[in-house]
């Protein structure tokens, strides 16, 4: 079993999960709309609000996915203490990645050698995603 992250946007779901399949080369598997629920009375979705994605995913070649959503609740929750973490295949990898989710986000930890990995670093991407980027690689 692998746990699978679920995101939560404001309306930002589809860019930020055709952001993050770019960055990550990662395939879009799923992207629903609110439009696409079926009518009911227990649910009903704000007009303006239907363009939004009700659920979304992006698949990685090795199996990993990452599902988001936006909330159209009237009080949507931001995400805090959390982080989602990344381990990239090499130093460079990692360093790529994580200067691309760093163009208008804020650097929490700037990427770098640490005592157990040569690369890492934290980043609250332009989304409001907080990441962890690290590398497998050897020093």
């Amino acid at each position: 079993m692998h746990p699978t992250p679920y995101l939560f946007f404001g309306g930002t779901c589809r860019a930020a999960l055709h952001y993050y399949a770019d960055v990550f080369d990662a395939e879009l598997e799923a992207m629903m709309p609110f439009s696409e629920l079926p009518p009911s009375e227990d649910m009903q979705v704000p007009a303006d609000k239907a363009d939004w994605v009700m659920h979304g995913a992006i698949k990685w070649a090795d199996g990993g996915l990452l599902m988001a959503s936006d909330d159209i609740s009237e009080t949507p929750q931001r995400m805090e203490g959390n982080s989602v973490s990344m381990a990239l295949p090499s130093v460079e990898a990692g360093r790529t990645a994580f200067e691309r989710l760093a163009e208008g986000g804020d650097v929490g930890m700037p990427y770098g050698p640490m005592f157990w990995t040569p690369g890492f670093g934290t980043v609250r991407d332009r989304f409001g995603t907080r990441w962890m980027i690290t590398t497998n690689a050897r020093a």
